[in-house]
């Protein structure tokens, strides 16, 4: 269903939602999230207090203009208080005690060190302790700000706690709840929004949020409130790194007298590895014969033109302080004897050309590690000498590696999980996941492509993202 055939379903079922007992909601901060919350939650047939310390913003809402420049706000809101669900004040106290739920989108600036500056938050969770604390009903307190991970819980409720007497999980319940409203189109986002996502910390508390949400996503995806948190900062992150991956290709481009916007057309096209989840979880370094010699190439063309591509030039260094921060972890064990299950840089393969396994191994033995290695893929007659040719000037140094490798090899896993102290593991495959299965406890795993869907709890395992 797309946002208009949303909006028209919602607007005629105005009626039955009018008819309907549903949770009063109190909105704090009428800034350009809060101000859409407003009329949007008012439109779902929700009694609405907006709160702010800017009497102005206060005037506008009560008198159903909008505060913000936002296509559609002000219809909406004016027909909000039109229809008596939509109020705003300045005490928080008060309308916090005259709701069953309150939004919080208050302003999280930055701070002098770069940091989040907590004033506003703190401001807001001390005036609705007060509020809940002239109530006998439970009440949910909803965080939309984007903040720093554990600061719902670590900065917010206490603040709550202490002014109201009330404990969480017993008296209030929290959530954080993300918002991902763009400008200028915030309204069809809300209707029709990418995901819903609410961290809760209990399940009262989560079901009275996604009830709410329920008329425009029956698929709320519910995590806990420190995922949810970091979810927003993901997000936001990852839509800088587009903008600035798109203007440096485009900076590339330009002098070779390419059109960027052709380039990019086509590769948006691909959403089996471009556009999609492929590639984006927390793991191993990249290898093989394509990224980091393509990597290169591009670097190279851009330093030639007498440009700077500071993102597509840093991705070699990322990826070589993940293969250190996976020796890293391998020092931190203070073993010795050290396994791989994996050398190719990916699984099914015996493509070792710039395997960051290798790069490991190499860094390992020259640190006086004793180190072997088990690759289904790969056995002693594997011609690593044609694959080492290739990459002779690009990794010279792993030469060493390269000629011990047919001594390092075992022909089976379960070998090297016997003969080592620890084991690093490289690969994801059922051969791999079921040896590992079976040694937890017995021997220190570090795992660099997550294995399990959840972490094991044994003494000496650990993930390298996770």
């Amino acid at each position: 269903m797309n946002a208009l055939n949303k909006a028209q379903d919602l607007d005629s079922s105005n009626a039955y939602n009018l008819a309907v007992t549903k949770p009063s909601i109190s909105v704090i901060g009428l800034g350009y999230v809060g101000a859409v919350s407003t009329a949007c939650l008012a439109n779902l047939g929700h009694r609405i207090i907006g709160v702010d310390i800017d009497t102005i913003k206060t005037k506008q809402i009560s008198k159903g203009e909008s505060p913000i420049h936002e296509q559609g706000l002000g219809e909406l809101l004016s027909k909000g208080v039109a229809e008596n669900l939509i109020t705003a004040t300045c005490d928080v106290a008060r309308a916090v005690s005259q709701t069953d739920i309150t939004f919080v989108s208050v302003g999280t600036p930055t701070s002098e060190d770069g940091g989040c500056d907590y004033k506003y938050i703190i401001s807001a969770a001390r005036a609705i302790g007060e509020g809940i604390a002239q109530k006998s009903s439970y009440h949910v307190v909803v965080m939309r700000c984007s903040i720093p991970p554990s600061t719902t819980l670590n900065v917010m409720v206490p603040e709550i706690e202490a002014a109201s007497g009330l404990k969480m999980g017993v008296d209030f319940g929290v959530c954080f709840n993300p918002e991902f409203l763009r400008e200028g189109t915030a309204i069809a986002d809300f209707k029709d929004p990418p995901k819903t996502v609410i961290g809760a910390n209990d399940e009262k508390a989560a079901k009275m949020l996604a009830d709410i949400y329920s008329p425009v996503d029956d698929n709320v995806i519910m995590t806990s409130i420190e995922v949810a948190e970091m979810v927003k900062y993901v997000d936001n992150v990852w839509h800088a790194t587009k903008v600035c991956f798109g203007n440096e290709v485009g900076r590339i481009c330009k002098p070779l007298n390419i059109d960027s916007h052709k380039v990019m057309d086509i590769f948006v096209q691909d959403t089996k590895l471009n556009l999609s989840p492929y590639y984006l979880k927390p793991g191993f370094a990249y290898g093989g014969s394509c990224l980091p010699k393509e990597v290169r190439a591009v670097v190279h063309l851009a330093k030639n033109l007498g440009l700077e591509t500071p993102l597509i030039s840093s991705l070699s260094k990322t990826n070589e302080q993940q293969i250190e921060s996976a020796i890293q972890l391998v020092r931190q064990t203070g073993k010795k004897k050290i396994g791989f299950l994996g050398l190719a840089f990916k699984a099914g393969t015996d493509d070792l050309r710039e395997s960051p396994a290798l790069e490991m191994m190499n860094t390992l033995i020259e640190e006086g590690y004793d180190v072997s290695a088990y690759d289904p893929a790969i056995k002693k007659d594997t011609r690593i000498d044609n694959q080492f040719s290739y990459m002779r000037h690009a990794c010279p140094h792993l030469e060493p590696v390269v000629n011990a490798l047919p001594n390092l090899l075992r022909n089976q896993g379960q070998q090297v999980s016997k003969e080592c102290d620890v084991i690093v593991v490289t690969q994801k495959t059922p051969e791999i996941q079921n040896l590992i299965a079976g040694r937890l406890g017995h021997v220190e795993v570090i795992d660099l492509v997550r294995l399990f869907k959840n972490q094991p709890n044994f003494k000496g395992y650990q993930g390298i993202g996770w």
